[in-house]
């Protein structure tokens, strides 16, 4: 049992010996394979290779002091308006995208035709099931997002795709009701809609 245990205790210090005769600053890596490779960009500073890579865009935004519990409140009321309506602007920016990618596609004129008439009777779908109960408010933030999202205004994409006197007769409707098909979206006078769009995660 002795014997075992000089053994043994011989082993480790072979072993320890042979670790601290190892040049301490020499780093030990893992052998590395194709797929331990990560590719990143890189710029020649003075022959100096400096890799780097792009990260997200990270915003910060400071706590808003209220004036008033009334402008708060107002505040608020905006902020639920925008996120009932904002699906819908995305809504229809991603069906408009998808019908300007058909038509190219499309060279047939009648073909073309039944495209739009598919995209005209799914929005009006839409408008019979949700969007004929929004408020004269939540219409007009929505007539502005779909320009900010679409980067034209739904009087022009009336126009383009039904022509017009249709664009011409939706407009006069909209004004009866307090709406106009022509409202374009600036991000410095709706600012404080940019906010909640930019905090709301929709973008995420």
């Amino acid at each position: 049992m002795k014997f075992k245990g000089l053994f043994f205790l011989c082993i480790v210090m072979i072993c320890s010996i042979s670790l601290w005769a190892q040049d301490p600053a020499a780093p030990i890596f893992p052998k590395l394979g194709k797929s331990d490779t990560i590719r990143v960009a890189s710029t020649n500073d003075n022959g100096v290779m400096i890799p780097w890579m792009q990260l997200n865009e990270v915003n910060v935004y400071a706590a808003r002091i209220w004036k008033s519990p009334a402008e708060q409140a107002a505040y608020n009321r905006l902020r639920y308006n925008v996120l009932k309506v904002m699906p819908y602007a995305l809504f229809a920016k991603r069906r408009y995208e998808q019908l300007e990618q058909d038509i190219a596609r499309t060279p047939e004129k009648k073909e073309q035709k039944q495209l739009v008439k598919q995209c005209d009777k799914e929005i009006k779908d839409m408008f019979n099931r949700e969007i004929k109960e929004l408020t004269i408010t939540q219409g007009q933030i929505l007539t502005k997002l779909i320009d900010r999202e679409v980067g034209r205004t739904t009087y022009d994409i009336i126009k383009q795709t039904k022509g017009g006197f249709a664009a011409f007769s939706y407009q006069i409707v909209a004004r009866v009701v307090g709406h106009n098909l022509k409202s374009t979206y600036d991000p410095n006078e709706d600012r404080d809609i940019e906010s909640i769009i930019r905090t709301s995660g929709f973008y995420q």
